[in-house]
């Protein structure tokens, strides 16, 4: 067997070259780009290591290890977890500002590799600058952290560890029941330690993501539920996306005549203008969804984890017969929930339950009653979505701007704050995919991040943020690592002067404002309320900016943001109390003594419709 003695840096890039992958029969890196902050632990060795293989894999500098992780997720997103994203730092801090990227990363079951220094292995400097000592064990660093938010962890305390740890990790992240992200930990003396690995082991390696396929017994027990259904109804999830089963669901609807609703991840699975697409379920979607799902016998839920806002803390399902099939290549989501589970890719697994199911065709009377409540939910997002001449502009105004003027291929991406319900809840979708709302960890920060790592996975469309003033004030620094690098976005700043939207929920559940809205902010001063200049902010980043006055000056600055060279951000102020609303229940955690009118009211209120919360799930 051939040898080749390299250092524990050298092998790993090397490796991580040597993965490929076949995308529509064409063959790509596995790793299609890199995110750096270099610093203790990843510079002296590692670094060179990647700048030797960046003709590969590109390395672009973050300004933050949260947001360049961040980004390394929403570019697997954008390429539908075939393609990964690396993301190094160094020890410590470094790797301490990653966790929250790797934990956005594992609760939307996206592939991060995420590559950290570590403390020496020989403990001969210790403690070293950056280092967190533990009195009781010595082995712990900031790198066990990630324990807690990572599909794969590892610790490379020998350079031979490789061989083993990272065909597990890659298959981790590539495989659909277990996707999510993969952590290596590297010591930094253990970087230049050198093995004579065998030559064989960089060899060029050439992926698929794999199609489980269903059992035939559990296909056929899933299609006599369903025969034996009359009204039923399919929760299109983000797995659709992820199958490439688009079409598989548009064909299995229309054939047997049932409707479909989709979650939040689900959003952009059919077009809005097929009559079974019933709209958005759940807490941030539409009464017309929720409506069908309420009088529904038989869920069929596809590539979905039927997550809380999806069912409304499971209050949304209210026949007492209710009966769900779950097909979902992960078996942990799969048996959720009493579901009959059909564990297989969708896309394979939904034309063999047609199979199943020839000549089945449901009533003609609960499509069309479909049909009729979801022109009604349409009907109010117009009305929505319009301005009103004289009125502050609305979240859903935007978001109706936006709708009208995006073009094909163009991605619209948002995260935490009031905004992924707004967008959920009035988006009308002209194409599929192409639609972001990072709501899995609902985590602020996301947005401008998110929107760097989708451009750089679709350089020739235009990607086109929306971000609230308080996940903006929260991480923006992408806005200059777009510009640095050359990879426009358009980035809507909405600012409504404050976290209103968790003003919205402290005030519905009977609380006074308190510590949300700037105005509602403990302040040692008198006179008048500071406020931040968005637009100048981002000017100061290299970026143009236009602020307008309200929707009337919208078209016109979208415009000039589509013709713009550079990242452009368009900067709104929002009513902080104009809210698309839904009639759907949500569990929130209210207490169970009260001490006064407001919250008794509240509590109240809120435990009437308890009642409809399915009990044994």
């Amino acid at each position: 067997m051939k040898r080749i003695r390299l250092t524990t840096a050298e092998a790993l890039a090397k490796y991580l070259v040597a993965q490929k992958i076949e995308v529509d029969g064409k063959v790509e890196q596995l790793f299609g780009t890199c995110f750096g902050i270099f610093g203790h632990g990843n510079v002296t060795c590692f670094s060179q290591q990647l700048k030797n293989i960046e003709d590969k894999i590109p390395t672009w500098r973050g300004q933050n290890e949260q947001s360049m992780a961040m980004a390394a997720v929403a570019y697997a997103k954008a390429n539908k977890r075939q393609r990964i994203g690396v993301a190094t730092t160094s020890i410590g801090p470094g790797a301490a500002n990653m966790i929250t990227a790797a934990g956005v990363a594992h609760a939307n079951r996206l592939p991060l590799l995420m590559i950290s220094g570590d403390t020496y292995a020989s403990r001969l400097p210790d403690p070293v600058l950056q280092q967190t000592e533990h009195f009781h064990n010595p082995t712990i660093s900031t790198n066990d952290a990630f324990k807690a938010v990572t599909r794969y962890w590892d610790r490379i305390t020998h350079p031979e560890q490789l061989i083993h740890s990272l065909p597990h990790a890659v298959d981790t992240m590539l495989d659909p029941a277990s996707c999510g992200p993969a952590f290596l930990g590297v010591p930094q003396d253990v970087w230049g330690h050198t093995f004579d690995f065998p030559e064989c082991f960089f060899e060029e390696k050439l992926h698929r993501i794999r199609r489980p396929q269903p059992e035939a017994c559990m296909v056929a027990e899933a299609a006599e539920l369903l025969r034996n259904a009359k009204r039923p109804l399919i929760i299109s999830g983000g797995g659709i996306h992820y199958s490439e089963a688009s079409e598989e669901l548009k064909a299995f609807a229309e054939t047997h005549n049932i409707p479909v609703v989709e979650t939040i991840a689900g959003r952009a699975t059919m077009l809005q203008d097929n009559p079974l697409n019933c709209g958005p379920i759940g807490v941030t979607g539409s009464d017309s969804a929720n409506y069908m799902a309420g009088h529904a016998d038989l869920v069929l839920a596809v590539g979905t984890r039927l997550q809380d806002f999806t069912t409304g803390s499971w209050s949304v399902f209210r026949d007492e017969g209710l009966k769900i099939v779950s097909i979902n290549v992960a078996h942990f989501d799969a048996i959720k929930h009493r579901s009959v589970p059909v564990i297989g890719d969708a896309r394979d697994t939904l034309p063999k339950l047609s199979e199943q199911l020839q000549g089945v065709r449901f009533s003609e009377e609960w499509t069309a009653k479909g049909v009729e409540v979801t022109n009604e939910w349409k009907a109010l997002v117009t009305k929505r979505i319009t301005p009103v001449e004289g009125d502050m502009a609305s979240y859903a105004q935007v978001v109706g701007a936006v709708n009208r003027l995006t073009e094909e291929g163009d991605t619209v991406l948002t995260a935490a704050g009031g905004l992924p319900a707004e967008l959920a809840m009035n988006w009308q979708s002209k194409q599929l995919g192409k639609f972001d709302i990072e709501f899995g960890y609902s985590c602020m920060g996301y947005e401008i991040a998110g929107g760097w790592g989708a451009k750089i996975a679709n350089p020739d469309n235009d990607v086109v943020v929306l971000v609230g003033d308080g996940s903006y004030m929260l991480m923006n620094s992408d806005i200059y690592s777009s510009v640095l690098t050359g990879h426009k976005m358009i980035v809507v700043v909405c600012d409504n002067a404050g976290f209103a939207v968790i003003n919205k929920l402290q005030n519905n559940t009977g609380n006074e404002s308190f510590n949300n809205l700037l105005k509602d902010c403990r302040r040692e001063v008198t006179g008048e309320l500071a406020r931040v200049d968005f637009a100048k902010h981002a000017e100061a980043q290299g970026a143009l900016a236009i602020k307008i006055s309200g929707m009337h000056e919208f078209d016109e600055a979208f415009a000039k943001a589509k013709a713009a060279d550079r990242t452009t951000a368009i900067v709104v102020d929002i009513d902080p109390n104009a809210w698309s609303k839904c009639d759907c229940w949500w569990e929130v955690g209210l207490p169970k003594v009260t001490r006064d009118d407001r919250t008794a009211k509240a509590v109240a209120d809120w435990e009437e419709k308890r009642m409809y919360q399915r009990p044994g799930v």
